[in-house]
């Protein structure tokens, strides 16, 4: 039985001593007395400068302001994935490319974040059909930062199928981290992102080897600096997972995120044919992440993003800051979303909702809004107050409450109230499922197993990507 409180410690007692605690009865058991002593639960002797101290760790986002500014630079894409969140237009729609003045405005609003680091990321669509305009808001960047003086990154999230060498020399030159996606094998990946007249998995693999093999001429450590890749996980997927891990773990991938599907864009509409309901999922991620421990423990070090994530929490104490999991939620306040035609939304997923008509979370616009009026919008101050799950009441007493977060435009979106309903949201058995898997482990007690979990707690900063 999993026990934890307000600031993120956490027990695992056997029943008998879950009922001795909640009878008030620990001190007829002096050892379990001691334990729940030094981690800080009686109410007695209880540490309030400790829990205050780790709560100010826990929460220290709260000071930042927006970190993750969104630029989508065109809606055009080259390819046809049949989840496309992004719900892409054709590759002559040029009137959906981002102007230069436009990608400056939204960089210059980017740079008055409070916080101390700053990431612009380049989306589409495909952003490589747009590549003039990435390249001027970098530059444009760069230039203003010399007065803003922030921690800059640049992050490019592309296909890869539209690179080509002076892309790449250019990209490599101005410190601009590449992303992509990998679905798993080319059967998988090509049934659900078609490119035509080739192989889209066949393209990512290609540049995804030759950008590594760049970053291992310029002398960086391969263990910390590759292509970045993401799943999006599909039926198909969930009947591969071996297929899948053996895929990234061919790449040099160090890292899987084990995402479910988004009910966003295109998605919503092929649910039928593409979806799967939260226990399809989990038993997918079970066995993924089972292989994956396996693999560890054969020398292969591969691990999973959101047990990282959650892990993090509970065994170090430490934020990894990953928006979409924390409380309050970053919608606004910890990220941005800048549209092609200037309109700004509190997130990317608040973006994507606006091809369905759906224009509930746009707080404003490149050419006419202020930061200040960004960050008190009423959406903003709205989303805030449905993800503190300190005032969430069916989080607030939910024993995961101190590692969790949740998504009010997700809740928007398939339940139809920011705050949501947890009892039948999807997103929350997720969460909960795989929070249950991961204390399932640490429970156990395998030595081996736990140094493996411990292992990926371990956060080490790419430092070539910032530009200070």
């Amino acid at each position: 039985m999993v026990v934890t409180n307000q600031e993120g410690g956490f027990l695992v007692l056997t029943e008998r001593e879950l009922e001795l605690f909640r009878a008030g009865g620990a001190g007829a058991d002096p050892a379990l007395r001691r334990r729940l002593e030094e981690a800080n639960f009686l109410r007695e002797g209880y540490d309030v400068p400790r829990a205050a101290l780790a709560l100010k760790r826990r929460k220290a986002f709260l000071g930042y302001g927006p970190n993750l500014h969104i630029l989508v630079v065109t809606l055009r894409c080259n390819q046809s994935c049949a989840y496309c969140h992004a719900s892409r237009a054709p590759l002559s729609a040029s009137h959906t490319d981002m102007t230069p003045e436009t990608a400056e405005r939204a960089v210059e609003l980017a740079l008055r974040s409070t916080s101390p680091s700053v990431t612009i990321e380049f989306q589409g669509g495909e952003p490589l059909v747009a590549f003039d305009v990435v390249k001027h808001a970098v530059e444009h960047a760069l230039e203003r930062n010399q007065v803003a003086q922030k921690q800059l990154e640049f992050t490019l999230v592309s296909n890869l199928s539209l690179m080509d060498e002076e892309k790449l020399r250019w990209l490599l030159d101005h410190k601009v981290q590449v992303c992509t996606s990998i679905d798993g094998p080319a059967e998988i990946h090509d049934g659900q992102r078609k490119l035509p007249g080739g192989s889209a998995h066949g393209e990512t693999v290609r540049w995804i080897r030759r950008i590594n093999e760049e970053y291992e001429a310029m002398g960086l450590d391969p263990t910390l600096y590759r292509v970045e890749a993401l799943l999006t996980t599909t039926r198909a997927t969930t009947r591969a997972f071996r297929e899948v891990v053996d895929t990234y773990v061919d790449l040099g991938c160090r890292a899987l995120f084990l995402r479910p599907l988004d009910p966003f864009g295109f998605a919503g509409r092929a649910w039928e044919r593409l979806g799967y309901d939260a226990d399809a999922f989990l038993e997918f991620y079970r066995e993924a992440v089972d292989y994956m421990i396996e693999l560890n423990l054969r020398g292969v070090e591969v691990l999973e993003r959101f047990a990282s994530i959650f892990l993090t929490k509970i065994l170090t104490g430490d934020e990894p800051n990953y928006l979409d999991i924390r409380s309050p939620c970053g919608a606004g306040i910890g990220q941005v979303a800048y549209d092609w035609d200037g309109a700004i939304y509190t997130c990317d997923e608040g973006r994507m909702l606006r091809a369905e008509g759906d224009e509930t979370f746009r707080i404003g616009e490149v050419a006419s809004s202020s930061y200040r009026e960004l960050m008190g919008h009423p959406t903003v101050r709205a989303i805030a107050l449905a993800s503190n799950l300190d005032a969430q009441p069916e989080c607030s007493a939910c024993a995961y409450q101190p590692y969790c977060g949740v998504c009010p435009v997700y809740n928007h979106k398939t339940q139809g109230s920011l705050f949501g309903r947890m009892q039948d949201n999807g997103l929350c058995w997720v969460y909960m499922g795989i929070l249950d898997y991961l204390f399932g482990k640490i429970a156990s007690g395998d030595p081996k197993v736990l140094g493996v979990l411990e292992r990926w707690t371990t956060a080490r900063p790419r430092s070539h990507y910032l530009h200070t």
